[in-house]
């Protein structure tokens, strides 16, 4: 079966934010058999997701992904100041932004929701439910909702349709 590319004809870019190689391989294997094509790069430490997210050193020319999936336990630099670092960025802010965390503590989801996190996602744990919760994710983002074409960063004038 073909799989369903995003709007620009190409395969959605997603960055996973996560230390954890156990949720790493899940969430890889749950895109694998995804129904959107997807290109899944990981970032194990917040400032090497800063670093790509930016475009530096090595990461000179990404383009900036479709989606993020962040966790919120990391090392050095937590998944708060993350989501902070890219919300308050004017290029990267667009980009929709999952946190999905072990945590279900009620103070670390309204922090991220104020911190303008698109969603809060509960880490799955077993297979068979992180592989539901991607679906749900990949269909709402990739199939339902619309997002900013690639390469958007400033909002430049308000278009003559959303008056």
């Amino acid at each position: 079966m073909d799989k369903i590319r995003i709007a620009e004809g190409r395969a959605a870019e997603i960055l996973l934010i996560d230390d954890n190689r156990g949720d790493a391989l899940l969430a890889a294997h749950a895109f694998r058999e995804a129904r959107v094509a997807t290109n899944l790069s990981m970032a194990s430490t917040g400032e090497m997701a800063l670093a790509r997210l930016c475009g530096e050193d090595e990461y000179a020319g990404v383009a900036h992904p479709d989606l993020v999936l962040l966790d919120l336990q990391l090392p050095r630099m937590s998944g708060l100041d993350v989501l902070k670092a890219i919300k308050s960025d004017p290029d990267l802010r667009h980009i929709p932004v999952i946190v999905m965390s072990n945590s279900g503590n009620l103070t670390n989801i309204a922090r991220c929701y104020d911190l303008h996190a698109n969603a809060y996602v509960a880490k799955p744990g077993d297979l068979t439910a992180f592989r539901a919760a991607i679906t749900m994710i990949e269909q709402f983002f990739f199939m339902l909702a619309v997002l900013p074409p690639a390469g958007a960063t400033k909002r430049e004038g308000v278009d003559a349709d959303a008056r």
